[in-house]
């Protein structure tokens, strides 16, 4: 999967699962994500998690999670990019 596929499915999933109501599209891979967008909550990362898991079929082991993965769209997509090969 190219790049800029997996950078889409990231952020319609940040859309979905966010509830942003479109928002994630204007995100470029520099936006800072936990910390500093209200809606990323502990909850909301476990639900991105499963949501990443189901569409993608990926299998996301508890160390293969840190708080570097979420701190921008472009860690998150090169997290879920390394995944999908």
């Amino acid at each position: 999967m190219e790049n800029d596929q997996v950078l889409g499915h990231v952020l319609r999933l940040l859309d979905d699962v966010l509830s942003l109501q479109g928002r994630a599209q204007t995100f470029e891979r520099s936006t800072q994500l936990l910390g500093a967008l209200p809606e990323l909550d502990s909850m909301a990362v476990v639900s991105l998690i499963t949501a990443l898991e189901e569409q993608l079929g990926l299998v996301v082991d508890d160390d293969d999670i840190d708080g570097d993965t979420f701190a921008t769209v472009g860690a998150l997509t090169d997290f879920v990019a390394a995944r999908v090969g």
